[in-house]
């Protein structure tokens, strides 16, 4: 078995859509500059009401890549 090791890095993923859709935008976005993204872990979800409807959705996640 082969031992990795990760960086770490902090995203907040925004949407107006859903909070799926907001985990993907900040992992596609990542994805651009960050090479060798293995896996999240949401760490918190919030999001933005208006007359009595979600409006935004916000995600903080956590997302390791290897270092090769």
């Amino acid at each position: 078995m082969s031992e990795h090791v990760y960086k770490v890095v902090e995203l907040v993923g925004s949407s107006t859509v859903s909070i799926e859709d907001a985990i993907e935008t900040a992992i596609a976005r990542a994805h651009r500059t960050v090479r060798n993204l293995r896996w999240f872990q949401v760490l918190e979800t919030r999001g933005q009401i208006e007359s009595g409807k979600v409006q935004h959705y916000q995600v903080t996640l956590k997302v390791g890549f290897t270092m090769e």
